[in-house]
């Protein structure tokens, strides 16, 4: 069964919902990808691994996810006296300490390499909460991609997630969400492709090198192929979108929900 809704689906970014997306998602993109530009070019799944130790409240929402290392405390949070054979004599005595709690996020992205030197062709970037929120990941992702366009790679920016600041855009119109190709040649000029919670998803050009035509990637049958792959229908909306929805787009998406075609 294919997602309920036009484009992209807001429960999906749920944060015991969104890594397992992200990663299936780039997994298929990637397949579609390689059909597309071999011989000629290599598709590579990469990742990237960000350890977190979040606070009370992010704590909370990650306990949802089923892959979160999140390490306990000891039982009633109380203080251990660690023992020792009797004829040591330590003037200190010592304590069983505890690890903070983690969380172990993997996200996974995609390269077209040429096949021949092994030269960066274009990299495609589903966004993750780590690249827009403001902190060290964050920092981290904009270095990269930073420097990645001082080469002479393309990039492709897919952000389907409401929550967290958008990268900056000359001329983009506020959206849901965007995609935006940065090709190398054309810098300081973006493609870029502003997004309605009710809009379906674009089919996007990827761009390669030298005389070869650009793939594609149809986000929307991408989206459709996750889901259904994925089995999401069966507990995704058992839960809130997050960032909420409200007024209008809340009617407007329960309304979908509460359709015979999606029940």
């Amino acid at each position: 069964m294919t997602s309920p809704f036009p484009g992209m689906n807001p429960y999906l970014e749920q944060p015991s919902v969104w890594e397992d997306f992200h990663n299936r998602f780039a997994a298929y993109a990637g397949e579609s990808l390689a059909a597309q530009v071999r011989p000629h070019f290599l598709v590579k799944l990469e990742e990237r691994v960000f350890i977190h130790e979040p606070s009370g409240d992010d704590r909370r929402k990650l306990l949802g996810r089923p892959d979160v290392a999140l390490l306990e405390g000891l039982a009633g949070n109380s203080t251990a006296v660690a023992t020792v054979a009797p004829e040591v004599n330590n003037q200190v005595q010592s304590v069983i300490a505890s690890l903070s709690d983690v969380d172990i996020e993997r996200h996974a992205y995609i390269e077209i390499r040429d096949r021949q030197n092994r030269e960066l062709v274009t990299m495609i970037e589903l966004l993750s909460p780590s690249n827009k929120r403001y902190g060290p990941y964050h920092d981290q992702y904009v270095a990269k991609r930073t420097a990645l366009m001082f080469s002479t790679a393309s990039l492709v920016e897919i952000d389907l997630l409401r929550g967290g600041p958008r990268f900056p855009l000359n001329d983009l119109p506020p959206s849901d969400y965007s995609v935006a190709v940065y090709r190398k040649r054309d810098l300081p000029k973006v493609e870029a492709w502003p997004i309605g919670l009710r809009d379906p998803l674009p089919v996007i050009p990827i761009p390669l090198k030298g005389e070869f035509p650009d793939a594609t990637l149809d986000l929307q049958a991408l989206l459709h192929r996750v889901y259904d792959a994925a089995g999401y229908e069966d507990y995704i909306y058992e839960s809130n979108p997050e960032p909420p929805l409200e007024g209008a787009d809340l009617a407007w998406a329960q309304s979908i929900l509460n359709s015979p075609k999606s029940s």
